[in-house]
């Protein structure tokens, strides 16, 4: 038998939802690693008391029980592990693998016995259920009641709400009513957070940036109290994933990130970073409401009563302290501007992503963390804006997509590094099915192979490097379009400004005004193409013979009749399709003889057109369309004269009823308007005869 025993997809039960992960016997302890949150369960093999074997709804689980009185539960085995892990454990950690049988009875009437963090209710001395009494959030008492009220949990569709417990009197001890003793050994063991006592210490005012808004953290043994204007949060220490501290880029500014799992919620809203911000320029002197002795007794060294520093280290250090959990820091990595981190957009707001050693992690709105392991693969893709900065894609095992966008340019080569040297698989240049880490399930064949695609991408990177480093570049990069400097490439571009560059040297010396003028950019001047004539349309001869059908369509009309009575509600469309494959289907016989129809009409359509032609027929439509336009033309003038006439008319008529401001008005200018009279009647001849005949003299006239 080996030194270890793995086993993957096996479950543990977290507040009512199953979290899968991989568990490992060794010699000197057991590990179970989540899946989900990465958290790590160590126990060691000294500490081991129990071990039972139980049939549960996954198969087959293990219960283990410490030294000091944890219980740890793992399900998801199958019948044929019971062997070998009894024998492992009999080999190295002397305890016996015992089989316990589950009570499936159904009654709801039994003994609740507490041991250690379980609640354990049995019928005829077999278990029927357990309850985790960290689960317990609340726990009230009535007459001969008590109720249980359990922490929800988001992951799960279903989760139970609370329990009701009947506790019968007892007749023989008067002294202690039972109700109140069962409740005393549920609270001693719940999750119940009660502010009783004085904080450790309190930090006030401090920038929160998730949730947003200024709290003051009051520090207490067993858990961390967020008390703000509006809102107050209580975050046990259990809950707390990990810790980060990390420099922002103008680095004048630390946030101090803490990772919850389950997280803090307000309303719909939960909260699984709590982020916060401090400047590095803040101190604090700080003193724990705590004696020395309990200090040292407590901490072990890690605190003492009196500190002081900046303000960002104080609470970095007082939350490892009592957290007891490491505080992740940014690794090697430096960016082009020399920054630990790279500016970024994730959805709609724009963040730092920070290249750890283990994984990245992007604040603040939304913040995410994602871990080396659980990332499937990464891609590098060109910006959908501007090609001065691309898109850095991450995808998960579970199959989420996260993408960081706007990018610098001048990022990738040092994030292409650093991709590579954790040897995570890169999409673009294909797939590798696992990566070196802790636990090595694949083997990587890619190591061995030439891989094109990073030479290239490892020499690009050097020849940015190299530009970006250069003096001849002045800070500028090559795309960089700069008119004053560029005007020889742009007259010989154009053409058109050829004189810039050597006017622009000879005023060099000019006043600091004509300096600080922008150069034009010259004009492009598009060439007309010249248009192409338009094709005149064929005019189709109108009364001529009409075309002859072709052999198909000839047997179509023939057919079409038998296809409708051999397929009754065939639509048109289904028709053709099927006259289509029928046509097909005829011999060469049945075609010849519509062919000889077809020849036979075409023929019969050439003599009828060429008698046609013999007879003065073929006039095509445009001919009739010219003269119908010319003809029209003539009719349009003859109206517009009318029309002309007509209001000369009224004009004259209306003279007598001028009134007394029109006449003076009009008086100077009425020889001119006779003027123009006559000479619109001298345009033509034929419109002069026109309007003898059409316009009689008036009266007035006649009289004069």
């Amino acid at each position: 038998m080996g030194d270890t025993l793995e086993f993957s997809d096996i479950y543990q039960e977290v507040k009512g939802s199953w979290n899968d992960g991989r568990l490992r016997f060794s010699k000197q302890n057991v590990v179970y690693k989540s899946s989900k949150t990465g958290k790590v369960d160590s126990i060691q093999a000294g500490e081991l008391n129990l071990a039972q074997w139980r049939r549960v709804c996954l198969g087959h689980g293990i219960k283990l029980g410490t030294s000091s009185g944890h219980v740890y539960k793992y399900d998801g085995f199958r019948d044929t592990d019971f062997e070998k892990i009894s024998e492992f454990f009999k080999a190295n950690y002397k305890v016996e693998l015992t089989e316990k049988d589950m009570c499936v009875k159904g009654w709801n009437w039994g003994t609740a016995k507490f041991s250690g963090p379980l609640l354990s209710f049995e019928v005829n001395d077999s278990t029927a259920f357990e309850v985790p009494l960290s689960n317990v959030s609340q726990c009230a008492t009535g007459k001969n009641e008590v109720t249980l009220e359990f922490h929800q949990n988001d992951d799960t569709e279903v989760s139970l709400m609370e329990v009701r417990f009947y506790v019968p009197p007892n007749q023989s001890d008067e002294r202690q009513d039972p109700v109140e003793a069962f409740a005393e050994n549920v609270l001693s063991k719940a999750d119940v957070i009660q502010a009783t006592g004085d904080a450790v210490c309190i930090f006030k005012e401090l920038q929160c940036l998730t949730p947003r808004g200024r709290y003051d953290i009051r520090i207490y043994p067993t858990f961390l109290h967020l008390h703000g204007k509006t809102f107050d949060y209580k975050i046990p220490y259990t809950t707390v994933l990990r810790l980060f501290l990390l420099p922002h880029k103008d680095q004048r500014q630390m946030f101090f990130v803490i990772s919850l799992d389950p997280p803090i919620k307000q309303g719909q809203t939960r909260y699984h970073f709590l982020i916060l911000l401090f400047s590095k320029e803040e101190d604090l002197s700080l003193t724990l409401n705590m004696s020395e002795e309990d200090v040292e007794r407590r901490f072990e060294g890690k605190l003492s009563k009196n500190m002081s520093g900046s303000l960002y280290e104080m609470v970095s250090r007082v939350m490892k302290a009592l957290v007891n959990r490491k505080i992740t820091v940014p690794g090697n990595f430096q960016g082009h501007s020399g920054a630990q981190c790279i500016t970024c957009s994730y959805k709609a707001s724009s963040g730092l992503l920070y290249p750890l050693e283990r994984g990245f992690i992007y604040v603040h709105k939304p913040p995410v963390h994602l871990r080396f392991e659980e990332i499937s693969c990464v891609n590098f893709a060109r910006g959908t804006t501007t090609t001065r900065s691309f898109d850095f894609e991450i995808e998960t095992k579970q199959g989420n997509q996260y993408t960081f966008s706007s990018i610098e340019r001048e990022e990738y080569g040092k994030l292409f590094d650093f991709v590579n040297a954790k040897k995570l698989n890169i999409k673009n240049r294909g797939f590798k099915e696992g990566m070196k880490g802790k636990i090595d399930e694949y083997s990587d064949s890619d190591d061995d192979q030439h891989d094109a695609y990073l030479e290239r991408m490892k020499a690009e990177g050097k020849i940015r490097e190299e530009g970006n480093d250069s003096e001849e570049s002045d800070g500028e990069s090559d795309e960089s379009f700069n008119p004053g400097e560029e005007d020889d490439d742009i007259a010989e571009e154009y053409d058109s400004n050829a004189s810039a560059s050597d006017s622009s040297d000879d005023g060099g010396d000019s006043d600091d005004a004509s300096e600080k003028k922008k150069p034009k950019k010259p004009k492009v001047v598009k060439e007309k193409k010249e248009r192409k004539p338009r094709k005149e349309k064929k005019q189709k001869e109108t009364g001529g013979p009409k075309r002859p059908m072709s052999a198909y369509m000839l047997w179509l009309n023939s057919s079409r009749e038998r296809i409708k009575s051999e397929n009754p509600g065939i639509s048109i469309t289904e028709i053709s399709k099927k006259a289509g494959e029928m046509w097909r289907r005829l011999g060469k016989d049945e075609k010849e003889e519509w062919d000889t129809k077809a020849g036979e009409a075409k023929r019969n359509y050439e003599k009828a057109k060429q008698e046609f032609k013999e007879s003065g027929g073929g006039a095509t439509s445009s001919s009739k369309k010219e003269s119908r336009k010319s003809g029209g033309k003539k009719e349009e003038k003859k109206r517009k004269s009318a029309s002309a006439d007509k209001e000369r008319e009224r004009g004259g008529g209306n003279d007598s009823f001028k009134s007394k401001e029109f006449i003076e008005t009009s008086e100077s200018s009425s020889d001119s308007d006779h003027k123009s009279k006559s000479k619109r009647k001298k345009e033509s001849d034929d419109e002069e005869e026109e309007e003898a005949v059409s316009t009689p003299a008036s009266s007035d006239e006649e009289s004069d």
